[in-house]
């Protein structure tokens, strides 16, 4: 491993602050209020943040001006008139019945019953330290093994987020903008608070203030100013109407953060650091309101102990958690979960016979034969490795299409799909058939539908399989027809998905289905050091040839500054990569060396221009996120009435100018969410010292792996690296999957 020479220049210190503390902890038991990733805030990725740089809060503030609060994600469907007057009524109806309860004490828990009840009691146990109530906290006893029933499947294409037309509904909008601005918000939100309630939306804020909080960006600060000056007096703390919101909030902002549910006891201690005076009431209220819903998941219990001869047998009570989530979140875990059982229940097809399969895999090098005989077999089976390990995935690609099954690969990344595609052809010369999974599930790449709505296909390989969240999973996983066999592939070291859930790693501890660990390591410095990394250790490694170089900086301006030199002119001099082969990665977007100090640096030394259009010029290259989660490295065309012109990976976008902002970042200097699934010929890896705290060992793991022939480190946070790599893990993200999938099938050894 090389070192650099620090350089003698002087560099006007940066100044460290909490824009890249991408180690700020996710938001669960007492952290969980704190939580502010702002997806809307304009980041590329689209998912804010998500890499943990909480860089947001510092430039968009918490006041109540327009600069406090992000443009909505998406417009909201504008139902019938008739049936929209129907809803109002219903509304009122509901928002008075309730104003009249309020008069009278309402008996804790009076407004559920059966299981609800019962899960509220659990959790009041569980916080008071009571022995639980039997009926919440016993395990029904599991289901037998059986082919979980098909789920009607329609293509469910996934569309971005569109801005909410500004002269959509002129009326509505003026309407909400008239409360709004009697109540002192900005009028700006008004498109966006349509877009998110719908017509009639002025009289929902009027009744219930709180409801601000459905729109991307706005804090509860900032509605619990907007509700007093709206009710007046009538504004309270303890306002059901106030818990409801705040309780989904917090769940909003924890699956921001990649759960799909809370622990009850951690959501109750966030609602009360936000002056929720009867947290378990607030829960009870949205969980009442439909607005949440409640779960109960086993434990692992520790054995009992032994009893006497002498005593009475009794019923054992299980432990159990109390979780609290969102609705949209928990239908997609137990699609998912139902999907897998039916995929794994049902018998693969076969167009070749078991001997013609086992002559395939005896062929085939070692850990490809493994894979091609787990396959043959069953319809889920999960594939480990690193970058090497693709040869393995498309070795059964190739296998399954000579024995004439219908296979395809589908990568997060449109960059990942094209080099699958590229570097996997079979000895016969035919394509390689691969697609990113967004393009397969909307149509416009892939093989394409059936009659009867599923993917046309016999066997699917999804490579960076950590990446799916659990929607996009259970959408995948519906439309695979009975008899195909599904292959998840992918590196368990690096960073999880953009979106809520954890899929990959709870289908590897849950131990539900054949698992296939590559043996092929990645060649070479880099491989070495990657793979090293992976189990906790940062190696020196061998570099004859300068595949790895690390550049030692004293501050944030000296990082910059060799940064810039590194990309335009050591590593095109040295190594033989030009500036537009070489990636540059930060931890987050804020800061003195976050993506927008480092692409602006980058963009004045590379492709200097006015900016005109959003402040991107042609040549400018760029990244493009159409959706949440989805990143898609391109360059800058041109730019006329229609919009900004891209290409990304080849393919031509035109993004419209009122999306530009909020879509289009700089692409020089990238995060590693942003840059996981793709790999450049060249990377520089950015550590200033005020990125310690954002240091875990799949963000150095992910980061670092993202470079082929050349890795430079600009190295400023000393021992927290190593620190780092050894004993600071991914962070914990709470989901149901694994229990699902545990009551479904047996476990696997």
């Amino acid at each position: 491993m090389s070192t650099e020479p620090e350089t003698t220049q002087d560099a006007e210190p940066g100044t460290p602050g909490a824009d890249t503390a991408a180690g700020a902890p996710e938001p669960t038991g007492e952290d969980v209020n704190r939580a502010d990733p702002r997806p809307g805030d304009g980041d590329a990725d689209g998912s804010g943040d998500a890499d943990g740089s909480g860089d947001e809060g510092t430039e968009a503030g918490d006041g109540t001006g327009a600069e406090g609060t992000a443009p909505a994600e998406g417009a909201a469907q504008v139902s019938e008139a008739a049936a929209e007057l129907a809803a109002q009524r219903v509304e009122r109806e509901r928002i008075e019945r309730r104003r009249a309860e309020k008069q009278a004490p309402i008996e804790a828990g009076g407004k559920l019953s059966g299981t609800a009840a019962d899960l509220l009691a659990a959790v009041r146990a569980v916080e008071s330290g009571e022995k639980p109530v039997a009926t919440a906290f016993r395990e029904p006893d599991p289901a037998p093994r059986r082919a979980a029933p098909e789920p009607a499947r329609q293509p469910r294409p996934i569309v971005a987020p569109a801005a909410p037309a500004p002269d959509a509904a002129p009326e509505a909008v003026a309407a909400v903008r008239a409360v709004l601005a009697g109540a002192g918000a900005p009028e700006t939100l008004a498109a966006q608070v349509v877009a998110v309630l719908g017509e009639g939306a002025d009289d929902r804020l009027r009744e219930d203030p709180w409801q601000l909080l459905r729109v991307p960006g706005v804090r509860p600060e900032q509605a619990d100013g907007f509700a007093r000056t709206l009710l007046g007096a009538e504004c309270r703390p303890d306002d059901e109407r106030r818990g409801t919101a705040l309780t989904v909030w917090l769940l909003e902002q924890a699956a921001v953060a990649g759960h799909t549910a809370l622990d009850a006891p951690a959501l109750t201690a966030a609602l009360s650091q936000r002056s929720v005076p009867d947290p378990d009431a607030a829960v009870q209220s949205a969980l009442a309101e439909g607005e949440a819903l409640a779960f109960q998941d086993a434990l692992d219990a520790a054995p009992p102990a032994p009893a006497a001869p002498d005593d009475t047998e009794e019923p054992q009570e299980h432990p159990v958690r109390i979780l609290i989530g969102l609705e949209r979140y928990a239908l997609a875990e137990e699609s998912l979960a139902d999907g897998l059982a039916r995929l794994m229940n049902s018998v693969p097809k076969q167009d070749g016979s078991a001997a013609e399969w086992e002559r395939a895999a005896a062929s085939a090098p070692r850990s490809a034969g493994e894979l091609i005989r787990a396959v043959a077999a069953h319809g889920l089976v999960l594939h480990t490795g690193g970058e090497a390990s693709r040869s393995e995935a498309a070795a059964l690609l190739h296998t399954a299409r000579a024995l004439g099954l219908r296979g395809w690969a589908a990568a997060h990344t449109s960059g990942g799909r094209d080099g699958f595609a590229a570097g996997h052809e079979p000895a016969d010369g035919a394509a390689t058939e691969a697609a990113t999974v967004a393009g397969l599930l909307s149509g416009s790449e892939g093989p394409g539908r059936d009659a009867e709505g599923a993917l046309d296909l016999d066997v699917l390989v999804v490579l960076d399989a950590p990446q799916l969240d659990v929607e996009t999973a259970a959408m995948l996983v519906e439309s695979l027809p009975d008899g195909a066999r599904l292959v998840l592939s992918g590196d368990p070291g690096v960073l999880w998905s953009a979106g809520p859930g954890r899929v990959f790693a709870d289908l590897l501890a849950a131990r539900a289905c054949p698992q296939v660990a590559s043996r092929t390591p990645d060649p070479g410095p880099i491989g070495e050091l990657v793979s090293g990394i992976g189990i906790g250790e940062l190696n020196q490694v061998e570099a004859p040839g300068k595949e790895v170089v690390i550049v030692p900086v004293r501050d944030a301006g000296e990082a910059v500054h060799r940064t810039v030199q590194l990309v335009a002119d050591s590593v095109p001099r040295a190594i033989g990569v030009p500036a537009e082969q070489t990636q540059v990665i930060t931890p987050g977007h804020g800061g003195a060396v976050g993506t927008r100090a480092l692409n602006t640096a980058l963009k004045e030394r590379l492709n200097p221009g006015p900016g005109r259009f959003g402040g991107f010029d042609p040549g400018d290259r760029i990244v493009h996120s159409p959706a949440p989660g989805r990143a898609l490295p391109g360059r800058v065309v041109k730019a006329d009435a229609e919009g900004l012109h891209l290409d990304c990976s080849g393919a031509p976008v035109v993004v419209p100018k009122e999306r530009v902002e909020q879509t289009v970042r700089h692409g020089w200097a990238l995060t590693a969410h942003q840059a996981v699934g793709l790999r450049w010929p060249a990377a520089v890896v950015v550590l200033p010292g005020d990125a310690a705290a954002a240091l875990t060992r799949p963000w150095v793991y992910t980061a670092f792996g993202r470079a082929e022939r050349h890795l430079s480190v600009v190295h400023g946070v000393e021992q927290a690296l190593p620190h780092a790599v050894a004993e600071v893990p991914q962070k914990p993200r709470t989901t149901r999957l694994q229990s699902l999938l545990k009551a479904q099938t047996p476990t696997t050894g």
